[in-house]
């Protein structure tokens, strides 16, 4: 059984769209990242880090129990677990598809984030703002027309559905939300369709605050708990 500490986020998405596309059998872990949750001793010792995902295999390597963080690092795992599933066989095709992937992480999912951030979250701080607006908003369209342009010929990233896809597709479902018309990149779209389309991509991440009604967007508690860096530090 793999415990999955979850939240509804695009990085949390991604692992469970692989869970769910191996048919492995996983678990929830509802980690409220805006309570602080990801700074508490039990998360830290599964991700030091302190942010979803992250997971916990009771059955893993020899039969022991193994802690991993990192999406890209639990997909990797994932696919090995399951015999190599959702990468290509062969070894070319196999390193486009972790070329994407590294892409991803390291250039699509971080300037999403950033451009969300200082679009929607950020306080006001007049030119500065405008300053990183406009940097992270050019650098997220840049990468979208990058991945237009190699969606043009082909269904998916590297031709058959892979972890490459499943990277992108959270981010890219959330588009608009860090400022860029998926409408403008038809490629794109259409690809994200396709991938929304399976079953896997319309699992629901379960949300307990969803069940209290007084809940409303995040508090500036929250919301300082989230983004300060030093959020955790009382905590340790």
């Amino acid at each position: 059984m793999i415990d999955l500490y979850s939240f509804p986020s695009p990085n949390v998405r991604k692992i469970v769209i692989a869970l769910e596309e191996l048919g492995l059998a996983y678990r929830w872990v509802w980690t409220d990242i805006g309570a602080g949750d990801q700074f508490s001793d039990a998360f830290r010792a599964v991700n030091p880090n302190s942010k979803v995902p992250a997971i916990v295999d009771h059955d893993g390597p020899g039969g022991r129990p193994i802690a991993l963080f990192e999406s890209a690092a639990i997909l990797l795992y994932l696919s090995e677990k399951a015999g190599g599933a959702l990468l290509p066989t062969d070894p070319a095709r196999r390193w486009d598809a972790m070329c994407w992937l590294a892409w991803q992480v390291a250039n699509h999912g971080p300037m999403a984030g950033q451009a969300v951030h200082f679009l929607r979250y950020a306080p006001s701080q007049g030119v500065h703002d405008e300053y990183a607006q406009d940097r992270y908003g050019r650098e997220i369209e840049r990468l979208y027309a990058m991945l237009d342009e190699r969606l043009a010929d082909r269904e998916y990233l590297v031709d058959e559905f892979s972890l490459a896809d499943i990277a992108c597709f959270p981010w890219v479902r959330l588009a608009d939300g860090h400022g860029v018309d998926v409408s403008v990149h038809p490629h794109v779209a259409a690809w994200s369709a396709r991938i929304a389309a399976r079953p896997s991509a319309r699992v629901r991440i379960p949300d307990p605050r969803k069940e209290d009604p007084t809940v409303s967007g995040w508090s500036a508690e929250q919301f300082a708990t989230l983004f300060r860096s030093d959020a955790g530090k009382a905590t340790r």
